[in-house]
């Protein structure tokens, strides 16, 4: 995963002209022009446009690029409220990444989703049919919320929510849609959204294992010996403070804050747990070990 996205960056970095400028534009005005047709027609007169094993052995490779303007909705709303959603996505990644890192980002969603419906027409003796680029769509909402995380918009364009929310309801949907489509026995449809999320770990997979070796890191310093919890300290301070009447007291010498209300004492990080030192022994004591 790691050279992957590494070869990527490269490549974005080395091939800063290649690409479609505002491919969303294009993509969302094809299924504009698609619905359209839809709703003047039927079914039956825009299904060449969809990918099938089928038609694309028998020459058919207009099928190869055309799958992804058949929209996923017959409902005008949701449609529009989709559209929009991801040309305004779309173009935010593009400004981010650069044109070039965003096509292929996509085009390499456009390859997964294909070769998974050679896969499977291969597996299974039957002819796979897509149509809609559905999660590839969804694992480009999964890079937006990657990279703008806390970033707000307005669900139905009335209710404030950030794109981290948004992203955990986008995992759980692709978790239902495996599910299900594993339950009724259907193998492409259990196998795209796995797909397309996996086109996204590999351009995101740098970014996660950084977090995870940052929050692994955090957590080590947290819970090692050497990391002062200062609130369990002071709590346990007060406590023993109360009891025995007195705050500090020098783990070598005995002397205590209240006989010796003028003497500084410290605590050493160095000694496992929290030990009190006066300040002619802070630095001159044997280390307490686990």
């Amino acid at each position: 995963m790691k050279k992957l996205n590494e070869a990527v960056d490269r490549f974005a970095y080395r091939h800063p002209r290649f690409g479609i400028p505002n491919l969303m534009k294009y993509i969302v005005a094809g299924n504009v022009v698609v619905y359209l047709l839809l709703r003047f027609s039927n079914w039956s007169a825009i299904s060449f446009l969809e990918f099938t094993w089928n038609g694309l052995i028998h020459g058919e490779l207009w099928r190869l690029i055309t799958f992804i303007f058949v929209p996923n909705s017959s409902s005008v709303l949701m449609l529009i409220l989709s559209l929009y959603f991801y040309y305004f996505i779309g173009n935010i990644l593009e400004r981010e990444w650069g044109t070039a890192k965003f096509t292929l980002y996509y085009i390499s969603g456009m390859v997964l989703t294909i070769l998974t419906g050679v896969i499977t027409s291969l597996v299974t003796g039957y002819s796979a049919s897509i149509a809609g680029a559905y999660y590839v769509n969804l694992s480009m909402f999964f890079a937006f919320a990657a990279l703008y995380p806390d970033m707000q918009v307005l669900l139905l364009f009335i209710i404030p929510i950030k794109m981290k929310w948004l992203a955990l309801a986008d995992a759980a949907l692709f978790a239902v849609d495996v599910f299900s489509a594993v339950f009724h026995m259907n193998l492409l449809g259990a196998l795209l959204p796995i797909i397309a999320l996996l086109n996204f770990l590999v351009y995101f997979w740098t970014d996660i294992t950084d977090l995870v070796a940052r929050q692994r890191g955090y957590s080590a310093h947290r819970h090692s010996h050497q990391t002062i919890q200062f609130r369990s300290a002071a709590r346990k301070q007060e406590k023993k403070a109360r009891e025995q009447g007195y705050h500090h007291k020098c783990e070598v010498c005995g002397r205590t804050d209240t006989d010796y209300p003028d003497l500084q004492f410290r605590y050493c990080s160095r000694c496992a747990g929290y030990h009190c030192f006066c300040e002619d022994h802070i630095f001159n004591h044997e280390h307490f070990k686990e």
